[in-house]
């Protein structure tokens, strides 16, 4: 006989009797339900929810999802791969009870993220964290090498009463300015608030250029701690403008015109506890590990781009001369560049020296873009690749002989052309698998049919709410 004590492979040890003891805290502090989060290859956050009481029964069965969630779009319809899309079978939705969260800012409901397994107990290919897993846990066993990441996370905010859809900022006040962040003090200190709670180290809250825009930086963490992170402070952000009366776009462009949201990656290498970006021989501080890792990420970025700006309302923020970074190349603290290099200031550049990756929007599925991220730097690495030349200001302006010499060009300019260029590169394809790289072929060129024949302003409102 079967019992809760005794369940089916895909948990983890002691998560039953884990869960149990939850159960009690979690009543205590007056939770009732649990939202179960994973994040689909179209990027968005899909979840299921559990009441308190059936969590210890989640972490011994998990809870049924079926696999077509790998190939739905963002307008909700979904595409069919030859693995995926079919009406058949199910998966198990496991929480992982080290990231349960207790949400601040919904009272009466606790988080976490969740592993997907198989009916027999077996990791879903299609699991983009247990992929960012895989490839973290590659890192160490074959290079010994341990990452640090973080997910900066921007939106825009609008007034909850705009009618039809459309978008209003809240507060148009000037670009970083302090009339932004006076007239919306209360919101952000209730915000800050409900992070602070849930353990998030944040670095910086902040007006953003855009009418209405904001950003939050946090912390670093492991790479699937940090992308687990970035979709916690998503599920934050938003509860606490809904409890305003404000409405909230992750989306990469909410409008044809002007700035739009990025999700910057935030990457550092580590060795036996030191930070291989700070310290080195080479340009910056950098070892020669680092800058080879920097020329590795360089070198795949145009594939990078089907995983990173992954929506066709990604190409309305990937503009020259906005700070998105199109184009292939680095520098030190350029905000141009498709790369930044960050060493941060004297002091304290052992711990925070960093590459930032820009060409990145909360379209993105964090875990396929840091998995993809971090194996393109690990092709560096293993190919002690040399990293050319850096730039300085706008690589835009560059004549074209000296955009040559330093290997700049343009970015896809296409979701197509970024398809086409995942599908022709082994290494960022190769790091997802067979299954999960056929979705992310299926699922983008599902998103260009669906978004065929509509102008830029159509196009911003079809993705305006969906993130």
């Amino acid at each position: 006989m079967t019992t809760l004590a005794d369940p089916v492979p895909g948990g983890r040890p002691g998560d039953v009797e884990r869960a149990t003891a939850l159960c009690g805290e979690l009543s205590a502090r007056g939770v009732h339900g649990v939202v179960l989060a994973c994040t689909d290859t179209a990027g968005i956050t899909r979840v299921k929810t559990v009441p308190t009481a059936k969590l210890a029964s989640a972490a011994a069965w998990g809870v049924g999802m079926s696999p077509v969630f790998d190939t739905f779009l963002a307008d909700d319809s979904h595409v069919a791969t030859d693995v995926l899309g079919s009406p058949d079978g199910d998966l198990r939705l496991y929480p992982d009870l080290d990231r349960l969260t207790v949400l601040a800012a919904q009272p009466g409901w606790a988080w976490a993220p969740v592993d997907r397994i198989t009916q027999e107990g077996e990791p879903h290919p299609g699991c983009a964290r247990t992929a960012l897993r895989r490839t973290v846990a590659d890192a160490v066993a074959r290079h010994g090498l341990a990452f640090r990441a973080a997910v900066e996370v921007e939106w825009m905010l609008g007034r909850g009463d705009a009618p039809g859809g459309a978008f209003v900022p809240v507060a148009p006040g000037p670009a970083y300015g302090a009339v932004r962040q006076v007239e919306l003090s209360d919101w952000a200190a209730e915000l800050l608030a409900a992070l602070a709670a849930q353990g998030v180290d944040v670095e910086q809250l902040h007006p953003e250029y855009a009418a209405g825009q904001f950003e939050v930086s946090v912390g670093a963490l492991d790479p699937v701690a940090a992308a687990d992170r970035s979709l916690l402070v998503r599920q934050t952000v938003r509860a606490v403008a809904r409890r305003h009366g404000l409405r909230v776009s992750f989306a990469p462009a909410v409008g044809a015109e002007g700035v739009g949201n990025g999700g910057h990656l935030h990457l550092s290498a580590w060795r036996d506890g030191r930070n291989l970006h700070a310290g080195g021989d080479g340009r910056y501080g950098m070892t020669a590990e680092a800058e080879s890792f920097v020329a590795g990420v360089l070198a795949h970025l145009p594939a990078l781009t089907a995983v990173t700006a992954p929506s066709p309302a990604s190409r309305l923020r990937l503009r020259p001369s906005q700070w998105a970074g199109v184009f292939t190349a680095w520098g030190r603290e350029t905000r141009e560049a498709a790369l930044r290099v960050v060493t941060g200031t004297v002091g304290v550049r052992e711990r925070a020296a960093n590459l930032e990756i820009k060409p990145v929007d909360l379209a993105a599925n964090p875990y396929l873009a840091l998995t993809c991220a971090i194996a393109a730097g690990l092709d560096g690495i293993a190919s002690s690749a040399p990293l050319p030349g850096e730039i300085t200001g706008d690589p835009a302006r560059l004549d074209p002989a000296a955009a040559a010499a330093l290997g700049v060009r343009r970015l896809p300019e296409s979701l197509a052309e970024s398809v086409e260029a995942f599908r022709a590169d082994p290494v960022v394809r190769g790091a997802l698998g067979p299954v999960l790289a056929d979705a992310v072929v299926a699922v983008r060129r599902g998103e260009i049919a669906a978004a065929e024949g509509l102008d830029d302003e159509r196009l911003a409102a079809a993705y305006r709410w969906v993130y």
